[in-house]
């Protein structure tokens, strides 16, 4: 576990937020404690709940870090946010709303990624697909605050059905749809990805003003270069190669091409069944016992690694 921090004098201007990363290893994940200045109230965006697939075991460690930063501070959490369910790591958000009480949020189009996944599992009639297990579900163009910091939601579809961009400020946090420059886009093969509109959503990202900070939610540092997770509008535009592709037919292209080369995440199938219900893990069975459910070919015959 490592932290970053983008602050300094600059920090403190209106409608700039102090931004905090915390990355995860062994997942390659960046998750991220974003703060008002003014009024030290804050944003915990993508958790991580520790999760070794060898073992089965789970913990806190990554959670109880950011909270360990949050008291250190002496920050207000007003929002616990996933910008989508994830496929690689399990989400912290339930276990950080059982410990903190702070309201959980995810995009509204997250019903549709239940139904989808309950089909895939085969869960239970009582597994509502309906959204409840978070405190609300975030539409395109839905504002809301963190302290004094307006926050501006994006659907960006693509690498999932219910993607989201949260912009705070001069601050936007883009999850898997752009990485570092040299990292280019998210894979869009996923049940319910889609290359096409991955690449609309891009497009939406890079409207926005040139100077705008942009926060990803991964890094696998390729080539062995030291950690990096905040890039600019026009940073990307000028070195991210997928972002110079000439139109959409070409994007499509590409990133299908790519993706059709790809090994499923390793956790995938873990990790959907969790992220579901908010980062609750399954409901324990008449011992006490929680199980993960794996279903047999049922994505198809990606590549193997």
């Amino acid at each position: 576990m490592s932290v970053c921090q983008t602050e300094g004098p600059s920090a403190r201007r209106s409608g700039r937020p102090e931004v905090a990363g915390f990355f995860d290893a062994r997942t390659n994940s960046v998750q991220y404690v974003v703060t008002d200045p003014n009024t030290q109230i804050c944003a915990i965006i993508d958790p991580v709940l520790d999760y070794d697939e060898k073992s089965g075991s789970t913990a806190t460690r990554s959670a109880d870090a950011i909270l360990e930063h949050v008291r250190a501070r002496g920050l207000t959490i007003a929002w616990i946010l996933d910008t989508h369910p994830h496929a690689d790591h399990f989400s912290a958000a339930g276990y950080l709303k059982a410990v903190t009480g702070a309201p959980t949020a995810i995009g509204a189009h997250v019903v549709e990624v239940q139904c989808l996944w309950k089909a895939i599992y085969d869960l239970p009639e009582d597994f509502p697909p309906d959204g409840s297990q978070w405190d609300r579900l975030f539409k395109e163009g839905d504002c809301f605050q963190i302290g004094e910091l307006d926050v501006r939601v994006m659907h960006s579809p693509g690498h999932t059905l219910c993607s989201v961009t949260y912009v705070v400020g001069d601050a936007a946090f883009i999850h898997d749809t752009l990485f570092m420059p040299d990292s280019g886009t998210a894979r869009a093969d996923f049940p319910g990805g889609d290359a096409a509109k991955l690449w609309h959503s891009v497009q939406a990202i890079l409207s926005l003003p040139n100077e705008t900070r942009l926060f990803t939610g991964h890094d696998y540092q390729p080539g062995g270069r030291p950690l990096a997770f905040e890039s600019t509008v026009a940073q990307q535009k000028r070195e991210n190669a997928h972002a110079q592709v000439a139109d959409e037919v070409a994007f499509v292209a590409l990133r299908t091409g790519r993706d059709r080369t790809l090994p499923m995440p390793k956790l995938i199938l873990h990790a959907l069944q969790v992220n579901i219900r908010g980062g609750r893990l399954p409901p324990a069975d008449h011992g006490g016992k929680a199980f993960l459910k794996i279903p047999l070919n049922g994505l198809g015959r990606p590549p193997w690694e």
